[in-house]
């Protein structure tokens, strides 16, 4: 077994990856087998140690052959070192499962020696413990790019989801700051695991099904100069080309203050929220990164992403809930996707009023100022103190939201959902 100094370090060094999501995978267990997959069953929880609660977070070596210079594992930096077998992972997951203490697995690691290396000793990993520990819980694996294709195809016939980080929003800024990496060699395996022969190979191994939980990747939000349009155009790049589940992005946090080419300081919180809400709205509200950012690339930070765009294209308001669209309803600030096919249907029988918005829980103190009910407008004419008003309300709920992420303990913010 994993002994606990090397077990703080492990998970210390895992903290920077985020990886907190519901599985997306109905895994079920077996006779005489370990653990099941639940569909919606990771718990989006940190803890100090850098695990969710329901997620162990884990490296298998925090032993870079890299120099990435935004890494605290890079390899010039003077941090303590361990690394684990794949079997003292595979006994620490199991003993942790039977105690309650996690649902799944989120396995990555350094690259340790090589590539190759580093993958080899990843699948040897995950093979013991579907093969030897009948394990079939949730395993999120880190792949490790530039690895052998045919290594990363049998990882995916035995984990549910897997990563290749995209880590920089430009290979500009890849080259300038880990000259190890280079764009095509973590677009490569992307491809690779959205396309059908892939997924088709590796299920003639028997092994089982290809990533069920499809895969994901990261980007460091503002290690770099580029701009929200920029990182959104990306976002959109890579949803469109390898239907992936997720983008993640997470704030740039000041762990080299000697390199010259980094900020001196953490990137701002505020700014990963607001890239969250606009990668929202372009998975789900048909938005494009073109029309959510401003002209100069950035997202607002008075506004979420969507009262912004309100707020810039006033000439399309207040549109009528009892006729409008439903493609134009999702736009209208403080009413989501579930509340907009609710308006939809509810309006078949009768004329809505503002009292019936209320009961379906519409946000009408953001919505009043870019609807009317049944020719009925309750919001603010004064477009100066409209623009007030919300600022306000976006202030008090940001305060709320984010106030977690404060004090000296880095936490990860992937607050999502309807606006």
């Amino acid at each position: 077994m994993i002994d606990e100094k090397r077990l703080i370090i492990l998970t210390q060094s895992a903290k920077y990856d985020v990886s907190c999501s519901s599985s997306g995978s109905r895994r079920q267990n077996v006779p005489g087998g370990l653990g099941n997959a639940a569909f919606g069953g990771i718990c989006h929880s940190f803890t100090s140690d850098g695990r969710c609660v329901s997620l162990l977070k884990i490296l298998l070596s925090n032993k870079c052959a890299y120099d990435c210079q935004y890494c605290v594992n890079r390899r010039s930096n003077d941090v303590p070192r361990a690394s684990a077998s794949p079997e003292e992972i595979c006994e620490l997951v199991a003993e942790f499962y039977k105690r309650n203490y996690i649902e799944g697995l989120f396995l990555s690691s350094a690259v340790e020696i090589s590539p190759d290396r580093t993958m080899e000793l990843l699948l040897d990993t995950v093979i013991r413990l579907r093969k030897l520990y009948r394990f079939n819980g949730y395993i999120h694996l880190k792949g490790i790019p530039n690895a052998d294709p045919l290594l990363i195809q049998r990882a995916g016939a035995y984990v549910d989801r897997m990563s290749f980080n995209i880590e920089l929003p430009s290979e500009r800024s890849l080259k300038l700051l880990a000259p190890q990496k280079s764009k095509n060699a973590i677009v490569k395996p992307m491809r690779l695991l959205s396309s059908a022969d892939f997924k088709e190979n590796a299920r003639g191994r028997g092994a089982g099904k290809f990533l069920p939980a499809g895969q994901t990747t990261q980007m460091i939000v503002g290690a770099s100069p580029e701009t929200d349009g920029q990182i959104l155009r990306l976002s959109q790049g890579l949803y469109d080309a390898f239907s992936l589940k997720r983008v993640y992005y997470s704030a740039y946090i000041a762990v080299n203050p000697q390199s010259r080419y980094l900020p001196a300081k953490s990137a701002n919180l505020l700014r990963e929220h607001r890239l969250y809400q606009a990668d929202w709205l372009l998975r789900f509200y048909g938005f494009t990164a073109e029309e959510i950012v401003r002209e100069d690339g950035f997202l607002d930070e008075e506004y979420d992403p969507k009262c912004a765009w309100a707020v810039r294209h006033m000439e399309n308001f207040p549109v009528e809930v009892n006729t409008a669209p439903v493609e134009m309803l999702v736009r209208v600030p403080g009413i989501g996707i579930r509340s907009a096919y609710r308006i939809r249907e509810a309006r078949r029988r009768t004329r809505l009023t503002f009292d019936d918005l209320k009961k379906m829980r519409v946000v009408l103190k953001r919505a009043k100022h870019f609807i009317t009910a049944d020719g009925k407008f309750f919001g603010e004419e004064n477009f100066g103190r409209m623009k007030t008003l919300l600022a306000l309300q976006e202030t008090n709920e940001n305060a709320e939201q984010l106030s977690f992420l404060t004090g000296n303990e880095i936490e990860k913010s992937v607050i999502t959902g309807e606006i």
